[in-house]
């Protein structure tokens, strides 16, 4: 071959950029997926990529811009529809024309962007986090659970600082009704790419902390609806889908709802939405308490009013019996006293016949009696002797006779 048939690279370029002009590719609408997004003075600079449904693998790239002209706009719009802003890793629908530039090579001008399609794919993956997470039977797992009575104690995560936690706190604890909470925040991300990890680390602190609350709230306020999409993510869901106590959502948004809003025990518009809400459930317990004091407050009163009346009743059939009784025992005690006088003669007459036949049976026995009968007593050194042999010769001895002593020598 020769050079001379050769062509330079510039020429090749210059030929493929007149073909596509000629092709006349412009304003055509394709669908992607973008990728690597990046803004740089005013513009916007990504690729467009697509992906093998089955495998995964890219089939198609291509860089695509969106020159400062257009992008302000085109942005705007695009999160006013759809909830976010342009960003990677979301499908859109755009209206694009080919270029080709001798250095840069081929690329894509996008003019427009359909949010209609971009909202269709992000309620398709929301559909499929809430059919995995039902698949997996956690998706009403918070939801069913019992709220405790009353709520009191309140883990808060939010960002430290941040304009919705201060107007959380300011209408919690300066409720008319003066009841008493107690929050204790963690510090967490709530917006961006970082909001979803950070959320389920804050979740990680509170864990092992549950007996210490009641409830979770998560909130953000002021933020932007673009950092919405933070919260239709997977394993944030299953975090707050799966925890053992109830959780309440607001993250400042009003129209559009989050994978997290179906799972979570509560959902509310606003931080201060979720401070009403705790303080609505306070002021339903008081008065429930209210209610339940005045009831028991009636019932005593009946029960007390009932009983006065059936002790007056008992009083009034009291009295009669009483003084029945009374008088039948003081007839009683007025019989006995009249038969008192006969019975206690009786009584002296016969212990009195008992005195004399122990005094005629003590005299009877006496040794002085004995002595008049005939009998003496032998004494030695004045003990009685009882036996002869107590004898010896020479010992002098008394007899006592009923009249008199007489003493003797032993011979």
């Amino acid at each position: 071959m020769d050079s001379a048939n050769a062509i330079s690279l510039h020429e090749l370029a210059r030929r493929l950029g007149a073909a596509i002009s000629e092709a006349a590719i412009c304003d055509v609408w394709v669908t992607a997926e973008t990728s690597d997004l990046r803004c740089s003075g005013g513009h916007c600079y990504m690729e467009l990529i697509q992906k093998d449904p089955q495998s995964g693998a890219t089939v198609a790239r291509l860089r695509a811009a969106i020159w400062a002209s257009r992008f302000g706009s085109l942005n705007t719009e695009f999160r006013m529809a759809t909830g976010t802003p342009l960003a990677s890793d979301i499908k859109i629908m755009a209206r694009v024309t080919a270029s080709y530039h001798p250095v840069y090579g081929l690329s894509l001008v996008i003019n427009d962007i359909n949010p209609d399609y971009t909202m269709g794919d992000l309620l398709r993956r929301r559909r499929e986090i809430l059919q995995r997470l039902t698949e997996e039977g956690v998706a009403d797992m918070n939801r069913q659970l019992e709220w405790p009575v009353p709520v009191q104690r309140i883990a808060v995560i939010s960002a430290a600082g941040a304009a919705g936690y201060g107007d959380f706190i300011n209408q919690l604890y300066h409720n008319s009704r003066r009841l008493r909470f107690h929050t204790e925040l963690f510090s967490a991300v709530l917006q961006g790419p970082k909001a979803p990890a950070s959320i389920i680390e804050a979740l990680d602190r509170i864990a092992p902390r549950i007996d210490n609350f009641d409830c979770v709230v998560i909130i953000r306020g002021g933020g932007a609806t673009s950092d919405l999409a933070s919260f239709d993510d997977y394993d944030l869901a299953a975090n707050v889908a799966q925890f053992p106590l109830p959780i309440i959502v607001g993250v400042g948004h009003e129209r559009d709802i989050t994978v997290l809003d179906y799972v979570a025990n509560m959902r509310v518009k606003t931080p201060t939405a979720a401070a009403e809400w705790l303080i609505g459930q306070g002021n339903a317990q008081l008065q429930r308490l209210q209610q339940l004091g005045a009831e028991l407050f009636r019932n005593i009163s009946d029960r007390l009013g009932g009983n006065r009346r059936q002790l007056a009743y008992i009083e009034g059939q009291l009295a009669p019996l009483v003084r029945g009784r009374m008088a039948r025992e003081l007839q009683r005690l007025d019989n006995l006293g009249s038969l008192l006088p006969d019975i206690s003669d009786g009584i002296l007459q016969l212990h009195r016949r008992k005195l004399d036949s122990l005094g005629q049976l003590i005299e009877a026995l006496s040794p002085e009696a004995t002595l008049r009968r005939g009998y003496t007593i032998t004494r030695l050194d004045g003990r009685a002797l009882t036996s002869p042999d107590e004898l010896a010769k020479g010992l002098v001895i008394s007899t006592t006779f009923a009249r008199g002593t007489a003493e003797s020598v032993i011979n």
